[in-house]
């Protein structure tokens, strides 16, 4: 368990997250959420209504000769 800061900037009440327990991405949604006196944070699913145009986004050539040659590499036996 950690110990950390909460502070105000602005009329929010913010909480320093510890680097070892951040998120790896800062470019994303969170949710949060109170039950009893804990506060929950979790990252926001991720909405697929938008992968069609995300996808029409692509050229009508993209991929056209294939992915080339993709065989895997030999790995250590575990």
């Amino acid at each position: 368990m950690h110990i950390t800061k909460v502070f105000k900037d602005g009329n929010s009440q913010v909480v320093r997250i510890p680097s070892d327990m951040a998120f790896d991405r800062n470019d994303m949604d969170v949710e949060i959420e109170r039950v009893g006196d804990e506060l929950r944070i979790r990252p926001v699913a991720r909405k697929l209504d938008t992968v069609m145009e995300k996808f029409s986004a692509f050229s009508d050539d993209f991929m056209a000769e294939g992915r080339g040659d993709n065989s895997e590499s030999e790995r250590n036996t575990l």
